[in-house]
């Protein structure tokens, strides 16, 4: 029987938050009832957009000194793949509140900013998604097409014991396309 997409997103939060913890915490709830589909979507946005980063050898502490507007780029990415991983929910009736999850990313992402400074990465990075998301231009699309696609085979290389890859051989792609992003604004 084919897992519903509801429980593949709860597993793989429940599976990423087992890998990010340490040995001396404890292990997390592993009974997919007790969770979220959408919070697990908030976890899951954030988890790949950290792994991006760091597969894009990006480093957001100084980019926060030196290039302040990169932070709402990375906000942007998040929330595109939180757009990701909750489009399929809907043919489960599961609508997301996307004014909830921006603040939710963007508090999980930049955790100890000052609210200026949230507010600021919120409202810039909710214009660049907007602005990717409306775009019609062909590398815009593109950009987007392939992110769906990316965040659908990382659940499924997470989730499907018959898929061809480990959700690992999926994160480097995360951070190929951070870095077209990246890229794209820096030169904007």
């Amino acid at each position: 029987m084919e897992m519903q997409y509801s429980k593949r997103i709860k597993l793989m939060h429940a599976l990423c938050l087992a890998e990010t913890l340490r040995d001396d915490e404890a292990k997390p709830n592993m009974d997919l009832d007790d969770y979220d589909a959408l919070a697990s979507a908030d976890y899951l946005s954030c988890y790949v957009t950290f792994k991006a980063i760091q597969a894009a050898e990006r480093s957001p502490l100084e980019e926060r000194m030196d290039n302040f507007d990169m932070l709402s780029v990375y906000q942007a990415y998040a929330l595109l793949a939180y757009a990701f991983f909750t489009t399929p929910l809907a043919r489960e009736d599961i609508t997301p509140n996307f004014q909830t999850a921006q603040i939710t990313i963007a508090k999980t992402l930049f955790a100890g900013l000052p609210d200026a400074e949230l507010m600021e990465i919120l409202e810039t990075g909710l214009q660049k998604f907007q602005l990717i998301g409306d775009a019609q231009v062909d590398h815009w699309f593109e950009f987007r097409e392939n992110l769906d696609k990316l965040t659908v085979a990382f659940v499924i290389a997470g989730t499907d014991d018959e898929s061809p890859h480990d959700k690992e051989d999926v994160i480097p792609l995360f951070g190929q396309l951070l870095s077209q992003l990246c890229e794209a604004f820096e030169s904007a």
